[in-house]
């Protein structure tokens, strides 16, 4: 009975875990988007690459 609980247990922590790094990964990939967007827009109107607003 009590094994049966762990188990179950384990099984929904892992499912959260599974989850949480699709999560990750998909801001992740928006991200790394949003700032290739933003360094092609900023050498398309002659910035330079690292610049910074301060």
């Amino acid at each position: 009975m009590q094994t049966e609980t762990i188990d179950k247990s384990q099984q929904a922590t892992s499912s959260i875990d599974e989850e949480l790094i699709d999560t990750l990964i998909a801001i992740s990939v928006v991200a790394k988007r949003l700032a290739a967007n933003l360094r092609q827009q900023n050498t398309e109107n002659g910035g330079k690459q690292d610049e910074q607003n301060e």
